[in-house]
């Protein structure tokens, strides 16, 4: 992951926010689900400086779209009682792959805050489109 890229993919969420009419902010993170790239929209809310960097990580550390865990950490869930702190456990973070077979890895995230679930999850989807086209 690198700047160039990560201004790249959080440009085309703030893009699909606009034609879904919302206003998100957009988190990508590296790897290690440090931030690399961040921008808030004007009109979005308070709490997308921590939701959408926190889905990000969320995807990164549990290799996993965020939009999979309402079910995993609900009581008697897989992973229930793990949503706090840095992780973030409803739709809108996606993790970034790279390699295939044995050499397949997370190399990165990105996050989205302030729409709907669904505006997020696809505002998400249009940086990690980004990502496959890179």
């Amino acid at each position: 992951m690198n700047l160039e890229l990560a201004l790249r993919m959080t440009e085309a969420a703030i893009k699909q926010a606009f034609r879904e009419g919302a206003t998100v902010s957009v988190a990508i993170v590296d790897g290690g689900g440090n931030l690399v790239s961040f921008q808030r929209m004007e009109g979005a809310a308070i709490s997308g400086p921590v939701l959408a960097p926190g889905k990000a990580y969320t995807s990164v550390a549990l290799r996993r779209p965020t939009s999979e865990l309402p079910a995993l950490t609900a009581p008697g869930g897989e992973l229930s009682g793990l949503a706090g702190g840095r992780f973030v456990c409803f739709g809108g973070g996606i993790p970034l792959w790279s390699g295939y077979g044995e050499e397949e890895r997370v190399v990165g995230g990105v996050g989205v805050s302030g729409g709907t679930l669904t505006q997020d999850m696809v505002c998400a989807e249009a940086a990690a489109s980004v990502w496959g086209a890179r």
